[in-house]
Parts: C-alpha cells; structure tokens; sequence
C-alpha cells in the first residue's frame, strides 16, 4: 500500500529517500491544497505521515486514515507547543522522539514508537538530527504495522513560546545565553536577541568558551 509524507519542508525529505531506497510506493504532499479527503480517499494509503505541518489536521482526514504525527518528548510529558525550546530551557540535555496517532486532543493520541534523541548543537542541527531519525521511525512502522498504545502517566503540557521569549537582555548566567541563542538557532525560527531604543541585535551560531559566549550577531534598525 502507498505511504503518504505530508510536509513543505526540504529538512524532511530524507523520509523520501527512505522509502525510495526501500522501493515502497509513496506520495508527498506539501500544502494543506493537496492534502484533502478526495485525495486521501483516492490514494488509499496506509499511513499518513507529517514530519512537519504547520496546519490544523482536519478531523475528516484523522478520522478516516492512520495519520502519525512526532513530538519532541516522552509523552505524557511535554504536549503541547515549542518542545525543543521549551526542554533546553528547562535543561534538558536529551529527550525522546514520540511518534503517535493523530487524534483530536493535542498530542494526545496512542504511541507507535519513542526513540532516544539529543539536544545538543543549534536548533537546525536537532531538527536534522530528528529527520533523520522520523525516516527510521516511519521504516519500522511500514515494516512491522506496530498498534500504537494508549499514553500512560498524567500529562504535562507546555506552552507555547513567542518570539518575545527570545530576549537574553535580562539573563546573567552565560550557559542560558548559551543555551537561549542555540535553542531559536534554525531556518524559520526567530533568533535571539537584544534591543536598545534605536537597534535590535540578533544572535546566531553560538560557541560556549571558558567565560564567555561568542556569536554572530545581526545588527537592524528597530522598525517604527
């Protein structure tokens, strides 16, 4: 049966390439235009896998085809918005990639497969890191058709981070800033950064050396 990948992103097409090497039937579709029930109804496929989707899943798709989605924690622990940056801020050092079921509760759905991940590096160094290994993740579920289980624990959910969040003006401690500029270090992501009243100072690739922090910084204007 053919395997669906639902994302825009080029990090993600390493999922491609896993299934081409294998020789199993696949479909990308990367805007919520392609992705439709008539589509889907005319695909068939056995799963549907989303990478990355910036958009609301719509119940007529969930409801009607094995839609697996990732999160960046050992769930219970973590649903909820912005998990890379939301663990490194708490300190975590490593985590668990969740692939789960697609239901209507937020990252709430039965779980196929966890495997353990690091958090190490910049932000795109993680999410490639993630890619790579979504691709095998989605290998063995084609291969083994594993029942996901039911979400064991009580859930802790994390909130969303703004691109507010990002400012390192009021931080001391030089492993945060550290740690504040890695964590939004990756394409698509607001940087970290600092404002005076005319200029905004954003921050990436960062290096943590013996006392003290060295990165690229982008210097702008602040728009009226």
């Amino acid at each position: 049966m053919i395997t669906v990948i639902a994302t825009p992103h080029a990090r993600y097409d390493c999922l491609e390439d896993a299934l081409r090497r294998e020789r199993l039937d696949f479909v990308r579709l990367r805007t919520p235009e392609e992705l439709t029930p008539e589509r889907l109804a005319a695909l068939q496929p056995r799963y549907v896998f989303f990478p990355h989707w910036s958009w609301k899943i719509p119940p007529e798709i969930f409801q009607n085809h094995e839609c697996v989605i990732f999160h960046m924690t050992d769930l219970p622990f973590g649903r909820g918005g912005s998990p890379l940056q939301n663990l490194i801020v708490r300190g975590f050092r490593e985590t668990r990639l969740s692939a789960l079921r697609c239901v209507a509760e937020m990252d709430a759905g039965p779980v196929y497969l966890k495997e353990p991940l690091s958090l190490l590096g910049t932000a795109e160094e993680i999410l490639m890191r993630a890619a790579q290994l979504m691709a095998s993740m989605m290998l063995a579920i084609v291969r083994t058709n594993p029942m996901p289980v039911p979400q064991q624990g009580e859930p802790t959910i994390l909130k969303r981070r703004r691109p507010e969040d990002g400012n390192i003006a009021g931080l001391e401690d030089l492993n945060r800033v550290y740690d504040f500029i890695r964590m939004l270090d990756a394409e698509g992501y607001p940087p970290a950064f600092m404002e005076t009243e005319h200029l905004r100072f954003e921050f990436t690739r960062a290096a943590l050396k013996p006392g003290e922090v060295r990165a690229d910084v982008k210097i702008v204007r602040k728009t009226p």
